[in-house]
């Protein structure tokens, strides 16, 4: 298997072989956002792609939105969307690099993108990027996949055990608003640092 490296990634946008870009954001992840009340809250998105969580944020009124992804050209749809988005906004850089602090993470397609030996590391590195009392939230796939990844997948059961040390487990659920090639295979999550 190829390296997961900036190089693997930025090849993939190149080539057009995104398969997990759905053309706009997840039902779960838009029922999520609509429920945030308060537009001054720091979010970051890793792994954000073409960033249609972003650009949704953006429309509602969010100013304080950060996406992370490290192939460059990743972010060409959101700039065509959203040609005012803060250019300074735009973080492109290996995750496990990443210095700052946000109110709430969205997870949406990069924890499945990450060798499975980095979930450790992965949990360690969201638990510096968020405050006390902060949130990562997001969607986890609900089973393990045939063939090598990524995608990776998991189950409830390892992400709690991944999870419960570093973080209060609000819900960890099957989402019941998937898109269909999804449905009953997408876990909605909301944990929130102790």
């Amino acid at each position: 298997m190829a390296a997961l490296d900036q190089n693997y990634w930025q090849s993939r946008y190149s080539e057009g072989d995104t398969p997990w870009d759905i053309g706009h954001i997840s039902p779960p992840m838009k029922a999520y956002i609509d429920k945030l009340e308060d537009r001054a809250i720091r979010i970051l998105i890793p792994g954000a792609g073409k960033a249609f969580e972003a650009i949704y944020l953006h429309q509602q009124g969010f100013k304080e939105i950060y996406v992370l992804d490290w192939a460059m050209s990743a972010f060409d749809h959101l700039l065509a969307e959203v040609p005012d988005f803060p250019k300074d906004h735009l973080l492109c850089a290996d995750f496990f690099e990443l210095h700052g602090q946000f109110d709430l993470i969205l997870e949406q397609t990069f924890f499945c993108s990450l060798e499975p030996s980095l979930r450790k590391a992965y949990v360690t590195k969201m638990a510096s990027l968020l405050p006390g009392g902060g949130t990562l939230a997001g969607l986890l796939f609900a089973s393990h996949f045939a063939k090598g990844g990524p995608p990776f997948g998991g189950t409830e059961a390892e992400y709690i055990t991944l999870f419960k040390d570093g973080f209060e487990i609000c819900c960890i659920k099957i989402a019941k608003n998937s898109i269909l090639p999804r449905m009953n295979n997408e876990l909605f999550f909301e944990l929130i640092k102790k």
